[in-house]
């Protein structure tokens, strides 16, 4: 039983080889932690990210996982996502509601703002992410967030929160301790000297 309702929620690489990547991320999604898998490719044109979605998908849907596309929802469609991810300046929640249905998973990047949030959840979003919380190589973040915003946003909301940025097995104890619904995780997976499996194991000991 876990102490702790806090899952992973898995990002993937900004460059992705289907083969072997697709091998990795079954082993990754068995482990019975993810929550939710975002494919994440900025500098892929828009064929090269259907293509690895066709792959990607049957994987997800097997281990009952949604599968998210970052910034893309012009392809959420034509890849059969089950939602997408959207930064500030990737578009207005209301118009990706308006253009989803309601079936369809809608996440939104807030940074270290509760007011990005609300507004966020007041137009429809599912979940809503914080951070960076921790030192991070995958991008350079916009703002850097505090313990203290997930305690707030648990506090005010029931809209599911995630949080990002550096998060590793070594730095998340206290995310956990306080309750964050998601961790979202990337590079301390796909980066890592150990194999994904063995990262994940560790996240795995930690919330179990």
């Amino acid at each position: 039983m876990s102490h702790f309702n806090t899952q992973i929620y898995l990002i993937s690489p900004p460059k992705v080889d289907p083969v072997n990547f697709c091998s990795s991320l079954e082993e990754v999604l068995k482990s019975g932690v993810i929550s939710c898998f975002q494919l994440r490719l900025k500098d892929n044109d828009d064929k090269t990210i259907i293509n690895i979605s066709k792959k990607i998908l049957p994987i997800c849907k097997k281990y009952n996982i949604p599968f998210i596309l970052n910034d893309r929802l012009d392809l959420v469609k034509t890849c059969n996502a089950d939602g997408v991810h959207l930064g500030e300046d990737d578009g207005s929640i209301k118009k990706a509601r308006k253009l989803l249905g309601y079936n369809s998973i809608i996440g939104a990047s807030c940074y270290n703002s509760k007011h990005l949030a609300m507004e966020a959840a007041e137009n429809g979003a599912n979940y809503v992410a914080f951070g960076a919380f921790f030192e991070t190589n995958t991008k350079d973040p916009k703002a850097r967030a505090q313990i203290k915003i997930i305690k707030d946003w648990l506090f005010i909301s029931n809209i599911p929160c995630v949080a990002i940025g550096g998060i590793t097995p070594l730095n998340c104890k206290e995310l956990i301790e306080v309750g964050v619904d998601h961790m979202a995780v990337i590079s301390s997976i796909w980066d890592s000297k150990k194999d994904p499996i063995e990262v994940v194991k560790d996240f795995k000991n930690l919330l179990y």
